[in-house]
């Protein structure tokens, strides 16, 4: 018997946890932090649903913290079992869960600090003993090998396209008649001719598929990311202001410095200085030059003619503290790019209260902003925003470019859903808003007549 049972990522498009079991033995697929509203925080400090004690492998689609950032906290629980990863994806985890428990502890500490918190003291969610357990456990894994996850089901991890080392999860099992049974987990699925990354992998065949919908009811309208880039960055500086971009610190980043170092090579753009004020995007960039091999051919090329594909003329690396505080001390027209990228945290909160009151300075985003999150809050036209307890004034231009997003939208979905040769027996719509999810099940039943749900929180489904 075998079924599939769903702990996140269900009318939200954070929190990634879904439980295979096949014969009372149980795998988990990613282990994510729900971001965002405060009742879908609360599931973070809630015991895990299930028995831990009862997991006995958990298999990661990629290093994002709303797939990843629940693991410290599950070992904290008591799971000792292996996380299997791509290579990649393990590499990244070793920044991202540190950094993680990190942004833990001094959110906590900071609360405590000033008193902006109804508990005494604020503590974190999981602290860096925690993310170290858990890193630990991690056995890399490479694209197309076949492995034994649990007894009677193997695994393998194809190229996702969506950040360096994500991963479409493959699982196979033969059922109670003897027939080999296959589901794939899309992760989060990427875009194609993206710079830096190879295309997503082309999947034929799945009995099951479980698919994301970020963008489920949209299109990534700007067809020329960089001609927006470009302009907004041009019409700024003609202000005398700076431009500063929450980006993830994974995967956004490293593009958005790939596309910078080009157009200021195509004298698009002036020689700016660049702060990237990010620790964790600065190993990011380190382990994306390491895995060449997980790249396109553009960026093998300028790797093997010696160039730095992420450093402009006048890039700095904020790696310390005091090199993030000398930042809002400089005066002259810069690009900012600092995380999170949903402006949930870290050092992007401290650029913003310096200069989101300044009409001269624009905040760009260039990836999702989920609902709750104080990105979407900008977006939807708020007034003020709440930093560190304390209400600032909106004042700056905001801007998004959705081309930027490593995210497929429904048409770049759909079109990965037409290298199917057979109907899988069900797709599951998973990691979307509610109304993505709705249009992405319509768009699929429309297209294909394939059979479409939508699960709930906590809803089991078996696999015949």
């Amino acid at each position: 018997m075998s079924s599939i049972r769903f702990l996140g990522a269900t009318g939200t498009v954070t929190g990634s946890r879904y439980v295979f079991k096949h014969n009372n033995k149980n795998v988990l697929i990613d282990c994510g932090l729900f971001q965002g509203l405060k009742e879908l925080r609360l599931r973070n400090w809630a015991p895990f649903p299930m028995d831990v004690g009862s997991l006995d492998a958990i298999i990661l689609t990629h290093a994002h913290i709303d797939h990843t950032g629940y693991l410290p906290r599950l070992v904290k629980q008591g799971y000792l079992g292996p996380i299997y990863a791509n290579s990649a994806t393990a590499d990244l985890l070793n920044i991202m869960l540190m950094d993680s428990a990190h942004l833990q502890e001094e959110d906590a500490r900071y609360l405590n600090k000033i008193g902006a918190t109804k508990h005494k003291p604020a503590l974190p969610l999981y602290d860096k003993n925690d993310a170290e357990k858990a890193l630990a456990l991690v056995k890399p894994v490479s694209y197309g090998v076949e492995f034994d996850v649990i007894p009677g089901v193997r695994a393998k991890l194809r190229d996702a396209g969506h950040i360096l080392g994500s991963s479409f999860v493959n699982l196979y099992w033969n059922n109670e008649q003897g027939e080999r049974r296959k589901v794939v987990f899309s992760g989060d699925l990427g875009r194609p001719n993206q710079p830096i990354l190879k295309d997503p992998s082309t999947i034929y065949h799945a009995d099951y598929l479980l698919v994301e919908s970020t963008y489920g009811d949209r299109l990534h309208e700007d067809n020329n990311p960089e001609k927006i880039l470009e302009t907004i960055i041009n019409e700024t500086i003609r202000k005398g202001g700076s431009v500063i971009i929450p980006a993830f610190a994974v995967g956004r980043t490293q593009e958005l410095l790939y596309l910078l170092r080009e157009l200021e090579e195509q004298e698009r753009i002036p020689q700016l200085p660049v702060f990237v004020d990010s620790p964790l995007a600065i190993n990011a960039t380190e382990i994306t030059l390491k895995h060449i091999q997980n790249q396109d051919i553009d960026a093998r090329l300028l790797h093997i003619k010696g160039i730095n594909a992420f450093k402009t003329k006048k890039t700095t690396f904020a790696l310390t503290r005091e090199d993030s505080q000398k930042i809002n001390s400089f005066k002259k027209p810069c690009i900012i790019i600092s995380a999170s990228g949903m402006v949930t945290g870290g050092r992007i909160l401290h650029h913003l209260k310096y200069r989101l009151p300044d009409s001269k300075n624009t905040v760009l985003f260039i990836g999702y902003q989920a609902e709750g999150t104080r990105g979407r809050a900008m977006l939807e036209g708020k007034e003020k925003i709440k930093i560190h307890g304390e209400y600032i004034p909106v004042k700056a231009r905001i801007e998004q470019i959705s081309g930027f997003s490593a995210h497929a939208d429904y048409e770049e979905i759909l079109a990965w859903l037409a290298g199917f040769v057979e109907p899988p027996k069900t797709v599951f719509i998973v990691h979307g808003e509610p109304s993505a999810s709705t249009s992405l099940a319509e768009k699929i039943k429309d297209t294909f007549h394939w059979n479409v749900l939508i699960p709930n929180y906590m809803q089991t489904f078996k696999l015949i």
